[in-house]
């Protein structure tokens, strides 16, 4: 198949990549490297270096390539800045991805796998969460997933546009090619491993008096190549109809203490930790059930063990100790 990967040079939209190249698509990556890195493009994808908003290049990319299907992972993601400049995430996740839709249904193509989060779900009354709890984002970046999904819908009612949305929880490791590299870093476990490498004094942990065991936040860790087999399960069902899954490792979670002493374990390293305050809408617990993509798909996540997912982060780490701009 007909690939392009929206955000394709990011962290998960590479190794989705590398995944989709292993399965013999055809791939093109669209991507404006705001965030990601021209050298996270495996070849032989094809990269195309262009803004989503741009019609005009979008609409002459899919039809040139004869693109049969878009993984869109393209997105505002931090929830701390969506709260500070909502604005800018309702425009870069809803209003250039209508731009995204549209110039899919002009250029005839009807298959879309969506990279949507958990964060629609806010702070849950129960866990773990499955699919058909409410939607009740507590911060703009899922709030603006969320609308993207809803418009999901009705280009689907209306004009047979066939999605896949996935709500992922947290996405961590590396592959052996791709691994995380964002600047300035703001996820638990990279920054974790800067720590255990010199390349940063501490971590903030941010907030210790959530109503959980030990106080942290709870999480649902995934690794980076799970996520990217899901993507490629979800894309080969489309035929049959459009889905929502969730994607999580199951399980009771972990908490930011506990995924800092295991990058202690993995690594050998001291990891100091300080508390400050807690984060703008930042649920205490969010744990997935991917009962659903098991069941439906046949999803196997290969990689559950938090350690396992550590290692390879960090053996990615020590291969590129200044990222992609080694």
């Amino acid at each position: 198949m007909r690939v392009m990967v929206t955000g394709g040079a990011g962290y998960i939209g590479s190794v989705v990549t590398e995944e989709l190249l292993r399965d013999g698509h055809d791939v093109v990556v669209y991507d404006n490297l705001q965030k990601g890195h021209r050298q996270a493009v495996v070849a032989p994808a094809e990269f195309v270096h262009a803004n989503l908003a741009d019609k005009v290049k979008l609409s002459e990319t899919l039809s040139a390539h004869r693109i049969e299907a878009v993984i869109h992972m393209a997105a505002d993601s931090l929830v701390g800045e969506s709260c500070e400049h909502p604005a800018k995430y309702y425009q870069n996740n809803v209003s250039v991805g209508l731009i995204l839709l549209d110039a899919m249904r002009e250029t005839g193509v009807s298959r879309i796998v969506f990279s949507s989060t958990a964060a629609t779900y806010g702070e849950p009354e129960k866990q773990p969460i499955q699919e058909t709890d409410p939607n009740r984002p507590t911060n703009p970046y899922g709030e603006s997933k969320l609308a993207f999904e809803r418009a999901l819908r009705w280009y689907d009612e209306a004009y047979a546009l066939r999605y896949a949305s996935l709500r992922y929880f947290n996405a961590a490791g590396a592959s052996e090619k791709c691994g995380e590299d964002h600047d300035p870093e703001s996820h638990l476990l990279p920054i974790a491993l800067q720590v255990a490498a010199g390349t940063r004094q501490s971590i903030q942990v941010y907030g210790d008096d959530y109503p959980t065991p030990d106080g942290t936040c709870v999480r649902d860790y995934t690794h980076v190549i799970d996520l990217a087999r899901a993507h490629i399960l979800a894309l080969s069902a489309l035929d049959q109809g459009s889905r929502l899954y969730n994607l999580g490792c199951g399980g009771a979670g972990y908490s930011v203490n506990e995924v800092l002493e295991a990058a202690r374990e993995v690594t050998g390293k001291s990891i100091r930790a300080t508390v400050g305050p807690r984060r703008a809408g930042d649920p205490s617990v969010l744990i997935a059930s991917s009962e659903k993509i098991k069941r439906e798909l046949g999803w196997k996540p290969q990689f559950q063990d938090l350690r396992v997912i550590i290692e390879s982060a960090w053996k990615w780490m020590q291969a590129h100790p200044n990222g992609y701009d080694d």
